[in-house]
């Protein structure tokens, strides 16, 4: 089933664009990575994807059985909110602000959503803690159950283990992975992890001066702007 689709779209600010001729579309339980250089648009994508701006021009269709405030989303940390005061189950629990409407406490419903995603993310040890105590690592798990108690079915990252030592780095793409296989959540996910999204992601967009790709892992490999791409990567890694 198609969530939404993007049909010749401009994305930028002030009128002037940052990308440009972006068109692809996402199916339930998608796995799609989003790269490209620095400055390519890909934030500035992601913020139009999530109607936190519109876009210049072309055309955003939304699935009706996904509403625009139900896509759970997992930005990238800064250090105020690393110092955040709350403890762990209110952290989770605020991504249901969305879907609570006017309605001043949480529903019974929405206390039973943050408690499956605190179990699943194996955070429930860390409820009753201080945010602001936890390790990275724990930070994210945090995040990412609450941008789960946002959405039924898609989340968007943005660089999620920005900031990581390999090891939690592998353990939170591996997580991200499981989420998808096995509970069908779709993933959109920003990434400067070039190898990581070769790995885990079914479908790559990458966003490019001039020049755009959407397809399967498989043929973005075989492209010439992906060849181009992961030669470049490898030569930065190297």
């Amino acid at each position: 089933m198609e969530l939404l689709r993007f049909e010749d779209v401009a994305v930028g600010y002030e009128g002037k664009p940052v990308a440009e001729h972006l068109s692809f579309a996402v199916h339930a339980g998608d796995y799609l990575c989003i790269v490209g250089e620095n400055g390519a648009g890909k934030s500035t994508l992601m913020k139009t994807l999530l109607s936190l701006q519109t876009p210049l021009s072309g055309k955003i269709t939304y699935a009706g059985a996904l509403k625009k405030n139900e896509i759970g989303y997992l930005p990238q940390q800064t250090e105020i909110q690393r110092d955040f005061p709350a403890t762990v189950r209110e952290v989770v629990l605020s991504g249901c602000l969305n879907r609570s409407g006017l309605r001043p406490f949480y529903s019974g419903a929405q206390k039973q959503t943050a408690k499956k995603w605190m179990e699943r993310l194996d955070i429930t040890k860390l409820q009753s803690k201080s945010y602001r105590a936890l390790s990275g690592g724990q930070q994210q798990r945090v995040l990412l159950a609450r941008a789960l108690c946002a959405t039924k079915s898609v989340i968007v990252l943005d660089e999620p283990v920005a900031g990581l030592d390999p090891l939690v780095t592998a353990d939170l793409y591996a997580l991200i992975g499981r989420l998808n296989k096995e509970d069908g959540i779709t993933i959109i996910m920003v990434s400067h992890d070039l190898s990581a999204a070769l790995t885990y992601a079914d479908h790559i967009l990458q966003v490019s001066r001039g020049s755009n790709f959407f397809g399967t892992t498989e043929d973005y490999r075989a492209s010439e702007l992906g060849k181009l791409f992961i030669g470049k990567a490898g030569d930065s890694d190297a």
